[in-house]
């Protein structure tokens, strides 16, 4: 965080709450529309857990531990584009650049 938002936090800031990964929740206080997060870490968007995603752009105005739980939710997982858990696919440079060979149901456009 920078020395402003951090100088913001603390003259206007209200904190409302905490997630499971650290990150700290705040809106302006005397009921101001802002609404932020100061990062537990590198700031990286992908920390923010669904429910706090909602409430901090103004989807929901209810906090997360206000709101009913829902049960088809699944638990958040970071970002993982760049790391060795990243997805990589057949073909991919990082599994070998081979692919299985087509299977013969494909079809090329060819001009007449």
């Amino acid at each position: 965080m920078t020395i402003g938002t951090r100088l913001f936090t603390w003259a206007r800031g209200e904190l409302v709450g905490t997630d499971s990964l650290g990150n700290r929740y705040y809106r302006e206080r005397g009921g101001g529309k802002r609404r932020w997060v100061l990062y537990r870490g590198a700031a990286e968007a992908s920390k923010v857990p669904p429910e706090w995603h909602a409430w901090l752009h103004h989807t929901v105005n209810d906090l997360p531990h206000e709101q009913p739980p829902v049960p088809w939710q699944k638990d958040h997982v970071p970002n993982l584009t760049g790391t060795a858990a990243a997805y990589r696919p057949l073909g991919a440079l990082e599994r070998g650049g081979h692919r299985v060979a087509a299977t013969g149901d494909y079809e090329p456009w060819r001009p007449e």
